[in-house]
Order: C-alpha cells, then sequence, then structure tokens
C-alpha cells in the first residue's frame, strides 16, 4: 500500500454545547489540535428538495494513526476545518491493518 501524501494542515473540531441564556443550548466549536492530512474527494450527488436542490460531495480525509481514546483521533461528529472550508466527520476506520493511518469519511459543510 502506498503512503498517503500529507499535505493539507486541518484543524480537527469537537462540538461543545454552551448555555444560551435563555434556557436553551448553542453550540460552539474548540479546536483539538492540528493534524496533516490527505483530502481526496469521491463522486457528487444532487438532491431534488421542496424548494432547493441540494449537492453533496463526500471526502476520504487520510491522517496518522492515533489510539482510541486519544484526543488526537478523529470522531463522528466532529469536524475538520480547513480555512473557511468545513468536512463533517460521518465516520473513522483504520487504513491500514497496522493502524499506522485513519481515513475519516466526511461530508463538506457550508460555513455560517
Amino acid at each position: 500500500m502506498k503512503a498517503p501524501l500529507l499535505n493539507r494542515k486541518l484543524v480537527l473540531e469537537h462540538a461543545v454545547q454552551t448555555p444560551d441564556g435563555s434556557g436553551g443550548f448553542g453550540e460552539n466549536w474548540v479546536a483539538l489540535g492540528t493534524l496533516w492530512a490527505e483530502i481526496t474527494a469521491g463522486s457528487g450527488s444532487e438532491k431534488a428538495g421542496e424548494f432547493i436542490t441540494v449537492s453533496s460531495v463526500p471526502y476520504r480525509i487520510t491522517v496518522r494513526g492515533a489510539p482510541v481514546g486519544a484526543e488526537s483521533r478523529p470522531k463522528p461528529d466532529q469536524r475538520f476545518r480547513d480555512g473557511s472550508r468545513l468536512f463533517l466527520i460521518k465516520a473513522v476506520t483504520e487504513r491500514d491493518p497496522q493502524a499506522h493511518y485513519l481515513t475519516c469519511f466526511a461530508i463538506e459543510e457550508e460555513a455560517s
């Protein structure tokens, strides 16, 4: 297996709920650290909604391996930030049997 080209510097972020002062909660994203990654785009798709058309492109983001439970190991529902681009992590798996690398399956979401 060929080693990935980790040439993109991404910030791994985790969502934290904070009180909004009105009895509810808001969501803030906190940086956990920076990881070097290889990003590969998948095939895009398009769905017609009731009022809009939604397009989606899945990504495979490869990073160095980290032990289960380590803060540097990405998890589903976390995200990667690349400047103003955001990639929501849907699933994470080992890329190779020795777990030298992890593959994160992600969807790009629009920055708000």
